[in-house]
């Protein structure tokens, strides 16, 4: 009965964290809005095999999400939904290896606890709902790192094999970062335990990389043969080493860039990942767990080290430790552990909308002040949340309840309170550029767009559009605040800092 019970609430967690209202919020941007235009215009060009966005060759990243969120709209049509259920999918599954990977050798319990642990994670529940290529790439470096240490252990070729064939897919899916990450920690475990032959045995098997090659290779062999050396600039150079060597987009960070973010991505779980730095030691002589460690260890210094920083990079070695979070859940002592980072989330929530407001009055940027001005919390909202907030802190105080059961419940109410109030709240900023764009789709307007860079638009608008210096008769979707440099123009829409309008001439 307890496991049933444990099953039900962590599947509940998932369905709460990663389907709950998923299109209930338009596109954001950038990277929603610029995934799902790319998308759109293999289908408009009709070219599968290159990606385009607004009539530009986009390199940032291979064509593997690409094609399957091709394959959803073509189930599900051109809508949010169909965008994101690709990642939403992709973190099911991600949770679904997790499951049986820790059941296997640690049991049910503790299995389903990682898989509610992982699904529920803030960090998790971002990328999973969004519309993008990182709950794919989570999913395939879990199921690579999964592969190597059974394949380690066991010595059975079925799962370097495996872990092959995700290496290929991860390749296809982001780049060298699949191979990377595996490579180094599976080097760096087999050279701990003083096992370096076999490590060489793994990744110069010849099968292995015969299924590498054959499943990476033809897609980046053709896209070479058709882009030539644009695609090695952009592709290679600019999206991964200069990546590493300096800032991209102004995404840059100090060296402890990412203690802060590894602490707010696993909320509300915290309290179980800081127990694990308090249990080093025996954690470190055990095999699984030095492997599991080692995996979050190399990405936490690896991406601290690079020059481009971005949250969800902590996130590839986090699979690792949500299966020593679910068994911190099993030994801890003390319900602090788990009561006190779910009333910092819920305190948090209910301070939000006082957050919001005082940001929008301090801001001295006018688009944000428009935007922020524009999110509006009910009632209902502060409602629900102070009597979740109380709800959970009950619960975790039971004595008689196990901790799996209270993590998987704290974690379901908190995914669903994100997913059902906060993130369709917060998607107000985004709906100005969806009514522009279908205003501007309705009135068969020719698009230009300047000072601002929302590829969302697109998307709604229903072909590209052209970003460049608006001349006489253009109709130009902008931001308010640049209004002023463009010459005498006429409103056509205007809403929470986004404009369309018509130069005159």
């Amino acid at each position: 009965m307890q496991t049933r019970s444990l099953a039900a609430l962590s599947i509940a967690a998932v369905l709460a964290s990663l389907f709950l209202c998923l299109g209930s919020a338009p596109l954001f941007d950038v990277d929603e809005g610029a995934f799902s235009q790319a998308t759109m215009e293999m289908f408009q060009r009709g070219d599968f095999l290159s990606t385009y966005l607004n009539g530009v060759p986009r390199y940032d990243k291979p064509i593997l999400v690409y094609w399957l969120q091709a394959a959803s709209v073509l189930a599900l049509g051109p809508n949010e939904w169909a965008f994101r259920l690709p990642s939403a999918i992709c973190a099911t599954l991600w949770c679904f290896l997790l499951f049986l990977f820790t059941r296997t050798f640690y049991g049910v319990s503790v299995g389903l606890a990682a898989a509610a642990c992982a699904a529920t994670s803030l960090g998790v529940f971002i990328i999973g709902r969004a519309a993008t290529a990182d709950a794919l790439l989570n999913l395939l470096i879990a199921a690579t790192m999964f592969s190597a240490w059974l394949y380690l252990q066991r010595g059975e070729r079925k799962w370097l094999y495996a872990a092959f064939v995700a290496i290929g897919l991860g390749v296809l899916a982001k780049g060298p970062v699949a191979i990377l990450i595996p490579g180094a920690v599976t080097f760096l475990f087999c050279l701990i335990r003083k096992d370096f032959k076999t490590w060489l045995r793994m990744i110069f098997d010849w099968r292995g990389l015969a299924l590498f090659v054959l499943i990476a290779a033809p897609w980046y062999v053709v896209i070479l043969n058709k882009e030539g050396w644009a695609f090695v600039e952009g592709f290679i150079l600019k999206h991964n080493v200069q990546r590493f060597g300096q800032p991209l987009q102004s995404h840059g960070g100090s060296l402890v860039y990412y203690f802060p973010v590894v602490l707010l991505a696993s909320l509300p779980h915290t309290g179980l990942f800081v127990r694990i730095f308090t249990r080093l030691k025996s954690l470190w002589a055990d095999d699984l767990k030095c492997y599991l460690l080692l995996w979050f260890a190399f990405v936490f210094v690896f991406f601290s080290l690079s020059g481009t920083k971005l949250p969800h990079y902590v996130l590839y070695g986090m699979s690792g430790m949500f299966v020593l979070m679910s068994l911190q859940a099993i030994e801890a002592p003390s319900r602090w552990w788990l009561a006190v980072p779910v009333a910092l989330l819920f305190a948090f929530l209910l301070a939000l909308p006082w957050a919001l407001e005082t940001a929008a009055a301090r801001t001295s940027d006018a688009y944000y002040r428009e935007a922020l001005a524009g999110i509006r919390f009910s009632t209902l909202y502060y409602t629900y949340v102070a009597a979740t907030a109380l709800f959970l802190l009950w619960l975790v105080a039971q004595p008689r309840i196990e901790a799996p059961h209270k993590l998987a419940a704290s974690g379901a109410l908190a995914a669903a309170t994100l997913a059902a109030f906060v993130v369709p709240t917060l998607g107000v900023v985004q709906k100005p550029v969806k009514e522009a764009a279908q205003l501007a789709r309705e009135r068969k307007y020719d698009v230009v767009m300047w000072g601002i860079n929302a590829p969302s638009f697109s998307v709604y608008y229903g072909r590209p559009t052209a970003s460049r210096t608006p001349r006489a008769g253009d109709v130009v979707i902008t931001r308010t605040r640049r209004l002023k440099e463009l010459p005498a123009y006429d409103t056509v829409y205007a809403r929470q800092g986004i404009a369309l309008v018509r130069i005159r001439g």
